[in-house]
């Protein structure tokens, strides 16, 4: 079996930033043609999507994918709840997960595996101020170091 080519299409910068990431999962999306159409074109936003649980099925909430523009009566509500495709099990083990003190679902990215639209969906947990600045002075020291052993290197 070939190894399916996966070209991502969007990701969610915001959700690192705001949310600590327990686990990912892969997730299909059910889109109409037109929809498919602006996906590939790039024409989706992640930034303020979540994820919920309803009645055995998870749907994604404030994913925007803009009409695409050669459709006509077939384009969608761009920010209509998608329908996420995951196994029962895989469903039952989310509501477990959520149901715990602080924990929700994020769109992470939206990708291409193969020809079938993909969504990586996150187990997260919010992140209070602090963790933010704390995770901000890691990167700016790290950037430092790293600035440092280059410049270090480049003299010899």
């Amino acid at each position: 079996m070939a190894s399916e080519a996966i070209k991502t299409l969007v990701r969610n910068k915001k959700a690192h930033h705001d949310y600590f990431i327990n686990e990912t999962i892969e997730a299909g999306i059910e889109l109409f043609g037109t929809e498919v159409k602006s996906v590939r074109g790039g024409r989706v936003n992640l930034t303020d999507a979540y994820a919920s649980v309803d009645k055995g099925e998870v749907f994604v909430h404030g994913m925007n994918i803009s009409p695409y523009e050669q459709g006509n009566i077939f384009n969608k509500d761009p920010l209509r709840p998608k329908k996420l495709l995951l196994h029962k099990s895989e469903i039952r083990r989310l509501i477990g997960l959520v149901a715990q003190d602080g924990f929700s679902l994020i769109p992470l990215s939206l990708y291409f595996k193969g020809s079938r639209v993909k969504l990586a969906l996150g187990v997260a947990k919010g992140k209070k101020l602090y963790d933010k600045r704390e995770d901000i002075a890691r990167r700016d020291s790290k950037r430092s170091m790293d600035r440092a052993f280059k410049e270090h290197n480049n003299r010899f």
